[in-house]
């Protein structure tokens, strides 16, 4: 396992990194794109999601193998009939401050054949 802190927007985050996620990264041709959602809606979320683009606004290059982003949404709805497929459509967030949410750390590992990561406050 590995930890290391980041820059994001001039605010630390500790990124922890476990031995499974270090090989697999190793492995990989090209870089993994984690994207840190926090979802604002009648409730708020926190989500790890792995894309195939970051928005570069919130994005930071980590090493060759990986890039780490945070991305802000809301609903455009927060009412159950506006949901397609029990998913409601989402929206960027605009933020005033966007380095107040930025979290404070994330744990990334590799489970049943896929990444997995977690992070907060």
């Amino acid at each position: 396992m590995s930890t290391q802190n980041i820059s994001m927007l001039d605010k630390s985050v500790q990124l922890e990194i476990s031995s499974r996620a270090e090989q697999e990264l190793a492995r990989r041709a090209s870089p993994l794109r984690v994207e840190m959602e926090l979802y604002f809606s009648c409730l708020i979320r926190k989500q790890v999601r792995i894309r195939d683009e970051l928005d570069q606004r919130f994005a930071v290059k980590v090493s060759d193998a990986l890039e780490i982003g945070f991305r802000p949404v809301m609903t455009k709805a927060c009412s159950v009939s506006s949901c397609d497929d029990g998913k409601p459509p989402l929206s960027d967030f605009p933020i005033e401050k966007p380095e107040s949410y930025i979290p404070h750390w994330l744990k990334l590992d590799f489970k049943k054949g896929e990444f997995v990561g977690e992070f907060g406050y």
